[in-house]
This record gives C-alpha cells, sequence and structure tokens, in this order.
C-alpha cells in the first residue's frame, strides 16, 4: 500500500493525554504471558504518534505476538485499529495472507465480511523492527458479547445469522481466497464499530483519563479498556494462524478443546478443519460451556480424555480415517476397540444441548453432527451447511442473496 507522505509537524492536532498518575506493581497484560520476554513488545506509549501519523489513543488488547492499539489516523481523522507485532516477524504471515485475500478481485459477499486492512508498516524499536497492522476499527468480540448476555448464550434463532455470515465468509476463503483461517473461536468475530459519536466520547474518556498501567524504567505496560458495545452481525478478524490452502500442512494449529481429529492425531490436513471448528463456534454461542473438555483428574488438558469424549459424541472413528494416522494405534486396537485406561464418558449430544434454548433442537443437533465427522471427507463445505434445512429455515429467501454453489 502506498503511504502518503505527511509533514513532520502534521501532529498539531493530536490529543494531549492527561499526566494523571496512575500505577500498579503486579504482573499485568502481556506480562502475565508465558514465556513472556519484554524486549519482544515495542514500547508504545498513550499519546504517541506511529509513522508520522496515526496517534495511540488506548490499548484494546495483549497477546503473545503482538498487542492491539485504539488510534486516529492524523491524515483525515478516521479511527483505526494497530496491530503491533513483536520483534522477530519481519516477513509477516498475517500480512501475507492478507496480501492474497486482498488480491482477489470478486463480487462474492464473504470478501466484504473480513475485518479491512488499511494500511501497514515497519516500526524501529529500541531492539529490534517491528510489523505494524492498520485496520479498521470494529467492535468488541464475540466472546466479550457473550458475557452481556444472559446466561452467557444466545437461542438457535438467534445463533443463525451469525453463522450463516460465518459460512460465507468460510466459502470466500476457501473458494476464492484459497485460505484456512484455522482459528474460528468466539474472540475471533468482532462486532461492527460503534457510531463515531461513541468512538469519539471513547476516545474523549482515554484521554481524560488514561488506563491504569505499570511504569518500568523502559517502558509503561497498560491496561487493556473496555470498549464500547456495538450492533451488528460480526466480521471475522486475526488471520495470524491462518494458512495457504494450496500448500501441505501437518503442524498442531487450533485451541486445545476445537482441535478436529486429524489434529490431534497428528496427520495431515485441509479447509475442512475450518468446517469443524465453524461447529464448535455454534456450539459456544448456544451453550455456556464447551462441546469437549479435554482435561484429566489432576486439571491438565489429555489427548486421551479429549479423543474418549470424541468417541462418546460421535463413535468410533471408521477403519479408514484410522489407518491414516501413524498414532491412531495408540488409543485403537486393530478393530477400533478403545485401549486407553481413560473411560469413554457415559453422555451423549442430548445431554450435553439439555439447557440450549431455542426451537428445533434436534434440527440443530443433526446440522452439528453433518459438520463433527472424522474423517474430513466426510465433512460438508462451508455452503452445503449453510444450504442445510436447518440453517436456512426463518430465512426470508426473496430478499436473501444466495451465493452460488461452486465446485468442492
Amino acid at each position: 500500500m502506498r503511504e502518503k507522505k505527511i509533514d513532520q509537524r502534521w501532529p498539531s492536532n493530536a490529543s494531549a493525554f492527561s499526566t494523571a498518575d496512575h500505577h500498579t506493581s503486579v504482573e499485568i497484560e502481556e506480562e502475565s504471558l508465558p514465556n513472556y520476554h519484554p524486549n519482544k513488545y515495542y514500547p508504545v506509549r498513550l499519546g504517541e504518534v506511529l509513522n508520522n501519523r496515526y496517534q495511540i489513543l488506548a490499548k484494546l488488547g495483549y497477546g503473545v505476538t503482538s498487542t492491539v492499539w485504539f488510534g486516529r489516523d492524523l491524515y483525515d481523522s478516521n479511527y483505526v485499529a494497530l496491530k503491533v507485532y513483536v520483534t522477530g516477524q519481519e516477513t509477516n504471515h498475517e500480512l501475507k495472507i492478507y496480501e492474497r485475500i486482498n488480491s482477489v478481485s470478486t463480487a462474492h459477499p464473504g470478501k466484504r465480511f473480513i475485518r479491512k486492512l488499511l494500511n501497514h508498516f515497519p516500526i524501529q524499536g529500541p531492539h529490534g523492527r517491528h510489523t505494524c497492522l492498520v485496520h479498521e476499527p470494529l467492535g468488541i468480540s464475540s466472546g466479550e458479547l457473550m458475557q452481556w448476555i444472559p446466561g452467557q448464550a444466545m437461542t438457535l434463532e438467534d445463533l443463525k445469522p451469525c453463522i450463516r455470515q460465518l459460512l460465507v465468509i468460510l466459502d470466500f476463503l476457501r473458494s476464492e481466497a484459497n485460505v484456512i483461517h484455522t482459528d474460528l473461536q468466539l474472540k475471533n468475530p468482532l462486532l461492527p464499530a460503534p457510531d463515531q459519536q461513541t468512538l469519539s466520547s471513547f476516545e474523549e474518556a482515554a484521554v481524560r483519563t488514561p488506563s491504569a498501567r505499570k511504569v518500568l524504567h523502559d517502558r509503561t505496560i497498560y491496561t487493556s479498556s473496555r470498549f464500547p458495545p456495538s450492533n451488528g452481525i460480526p466480521l471475522l478478524s486475526d488471520f495470524g494462524e491462518a494458512r495457504f490452502g494450496d500448500e501441505e500442512h501437518d503442524e498442531d494449529i487450533m485451541p486445545n478443546v476445537h482441535r478436529a481429529p486429524e489434529v490431534i492425531l497428528k496427520m495431515k490436513w485441509d479447509s475442512k478443519v475450518d468446517i469443524w471448528n465453524i461447529a464448535m463456534v455454534a456450539w459456544d454461542i448456544v451453550c455456556p460451556r464447551t462441546l469437549f473438555d479435554g482435561r484429566n483428574s489432576d486439571g491438565i488438558f489429555d489427548d486421551r480424555v479429549h479423543l474418549a469424549e470424541l468417541v462418546a459424541l460421535l463413535g468410533p472413528p471408521p477403519p479408514e480415517f484410522r489407518q491414516k494416522s501413524k498414532v491412531s494405534s495408540v488409543f485403537w486396537d486393530e478393530s477400533g476397540n478403545w485401549t486407553q485406561s481413560v473411560p469413554l464418558p457415559d453422555t451423549n449430544l442430548e445431554c450435553l444441548a439439555a439447557k440450549i434454548r431455542g426451537n428445533d433442537k434436534q434440527g440443530f443437533l443433526r446440522w452439528l453432527r453433518t459438520a463433527l465427522q472424522w474423517n474430513p471427507a466426510d465433512r460438508p463445505t462451508a455452503l452445503e451447511l449453510l444450504y442445510d434445512e436447518w440453517m436456512m429455515k426463518g430465512l426470508n429467501l426473496r430478499s436473501s442473496k444466495p451465493v452460488k454453489e461452486r465446485d468442492n
């Protein structure tokens, strides 16, 4: 992307931050992460102007690979979100994924529902070079939204619009961009941004009363601000773990409880991991507990426990699937019998779904089972899940513009 040159004196319209003293001595934010290395993080300061253009207004979040900030583009006064990566990622993977997505010229509606990358630039920090991605600002995550809902779960009727949109996005990613997201979970779909007046009020509050912080000799660690809620169907964000579909993959991906069987069993995997994940997300939206737990009696995540739960809910894996894994013999004998000392749970989907609210729960569980297949080849495409009878029920087809079916 071409960067417009801005006079070095430009930030005359930058906000002046309060110098009020807000300190804390406890470990906060990125400091609390395992294997935290402070020198890998760029020491962002509230009020700082990056690339002589983007003023930092508030911290929005943090992770192992980056911190995320709310800012204002001093060139056109628009609000932005800035993702500042740790050092050591000069060849930024997420940027490559976005470049692939942006290179696709298409009328496919799925592309519109992906968070936009507006710009990117390097930052030279005291301990190395950082990549900064500039995104359109969006609202809170679906996971944060769930905290506001009574019972922390939506009804089946409220679930459908969210999942329909995610399925349209997945169809675009697979059929047009050849990208696999691999990390669908409630923290990644983000609601549309609040209106401009709300964002302006958020900026004023951030400038007037900056967030609590921990001041160290070489940096300040800020606490993340609570972004104002908004309405609408979420857009998909965070492609940091995405992969290109035209390459072979067998690496470990996905959050533990969301991992597809082929990932657990160290097999090659493809875009069908996203189909497994969409079912996990759907369950997490309508039920406050995850479908799989995977923890042993010591509270440690254990593949044996996870696979035992899969067998209890889905039945044993088909022989042709087991034979593709070099480690399946650790869990099953040649006849497909479970060989581990971990017992198979005495439960089923109907039992776990007892408190799910909404009409046609059996239709939802049938839809879920369609996606949760041991063998990736047996899972439907995103469009097949979208056009499922249960998912389409209640949709006003006269006002919708369905995506054309594509070859698998």
